[in-house]
């Protein structure tokens, strides 16, 4: 494996950082404000999946009792 100069390698980094697009403050909140909208749905999704097996699991241990 070749050996990489520092100073290249410095110099190769601010050259791949120069590459990185930034989002927009638009783009940035329509992805916070999906991700929450995402986030929300999938904790009320997973509450009632949760609740369903507690029900079931209560329901079933009453009957060994």
């Amino acid at each position: 494996m070749a050996k990489l100069n520092p100073g290249k390698f410095a110099r190769e980094v601010r050259a791949e950082a120069n590459k990185v697009v930034w989002p927009t403050a638009r783009e940035t909140m329509t992805t916070t404000i999906m991700v929450l909208i995402m986030t929300t749905i999938l904790a009320i999704f997973f509450l009632g999946v949760d609740s369903l097996f507690g029900a079931i699991v209560q329901w079933l241990l009453s009957l060994a009792s």
